[in-house]
């Protein structure tokens, strides 16, 4: 899960990789459609079970007197939403920017020139780049490529615009990431399929927070990527190994981890129900003035995203 993570973040910022511009479409829009299959088919539906209203939990005490799930996924939405919106309107405070264009396409145009069939935002290819067909970021004359020195007050707003929506999206995977490691070290005699069905399932999911992060413009020689890549790698480990060694006095089947487990998929659920619809689908397809007009180009895209949600709704089947 770790390497798929790293492979769209390497795609873009590693020279000496030559990856096919498809290949990196595939990584990117097939992350996606896991990301919002996570929310719903992962995420939404086990924390119905957990403490839903036909749950054990859901039918005991104050908890059957109102339905608890849908609101907390509300409250997370509005919060992420809120949080999203009081960032972009604080920036645009402090520096007097109203952003009139696509501030992402700005940026890789300082990478990449101008291309008006390419996609974006964040992170957007062009054809127009050295070596088409391959994603590795050319250096710029007189300076490296991303936020260096001369960088536009564009360039930076975006850059913390969009470094804050890639957290806010982590977080919300690592809340679940964290619940499927517990389960795993103290799972008895399911063990080979469950892990079988988590080594995909965390695999699609870390290719969707790489290609997330791909699109970010990281400053030159930043460790930041690198970090967070190895972050989601390590969670499920470590939850994993503190579930072994908790084994025999830890039930994921108690009331009260039945609370903590139904409360944290909850709110994941809501987190990336957001980011999903609105920081990658939405800001993609729909309201992007400089996506691409090539029908056969969006064709695949759209049907990377519906491949990507299918494959995560049928592990839903076993995890």
């Amino acid at each position: 899960s770790t390497s798929l993570t790293l492979f769209p973040v390497m795609a873009k910022r590693v020279r000496w990789m030559k990856i096919p511009l498809h290949v990196y479409l595939f990584a990117r829009f097939f992350g996606a459609g896991v990301i919002v299959a996570t929310a719903f088919i992962h995420l939404l539906d086990p924390a119905y079970k957990e403490i839903g209203p036909a749950s054990c939990v859901g039918m005991t005490g104050h908890w059957a007197d109102f339905s608890w799930v849908p609101a907390i996924v509300l409250t997370s939405v509005m919060a992420i939403f809120l949080l999203d919106f009081g960032a972009e309107r604080y920036v645009e405070m402090k520096y007097g920017v109203h952003n009139q264009e696509d501030v992402q396409m700005i940026v890789t145009n300082s990478v990449y020139k101008h291309d008006t069939a390419s996609i974006a935002p964040a992170g957007a290819v062009s054809d127009a780049r050295p070596g088409k067909d391959s994603l590795a970021e050319p250096p710029e004359k007189g300076g490296s490529p991303g936020l260096g020195e001369g960088t536009s007050t564009v360039e930076y707003r975006s850059y913390r615009q969009q470094i804050a929506a890639f957290l806010i999206l982590e977080l919300g995977v690592i809340f679940h990431s964290v619940i499927i490691g517990l389960n795993l070290g103290v799972v008895g005699k399911g063990f080979g399929t469950l892990y079988a069905v988590i080594v995909f399932h965390q695999s699609f999911e870390g290719l969707g927070l790489g290609a997330r992060m791909s699109t970010i413009p990281f400053p030159q020689g930043s460790w930041l990527p690198w970090m967070l890549c190895a972050l989601y790698g390590l969670t499920t480990p470590v939850a994993i190994a503190i579930g072994l060694g908790i084994r025999n006095t830890y039930s994921s089947g108690s009331f009260t981890a039945q609370v903590v487990s139904g409360l944290l998929n909850s709110m994941s659920a809501g987190i990336l129900i957001y980011t999903g619809l609105v920081e990658l689908l939405a800001r993609d397809f729909l309201f992007n003035p400089h996506r691409t007009q090539d029908n056969k180009r969006l064709s695949f895209m759209i049907g990377c995203v519906l491949l990507g949600a299918g494959l995560m709704a049928l592990l839903g089947k076993w995890a």
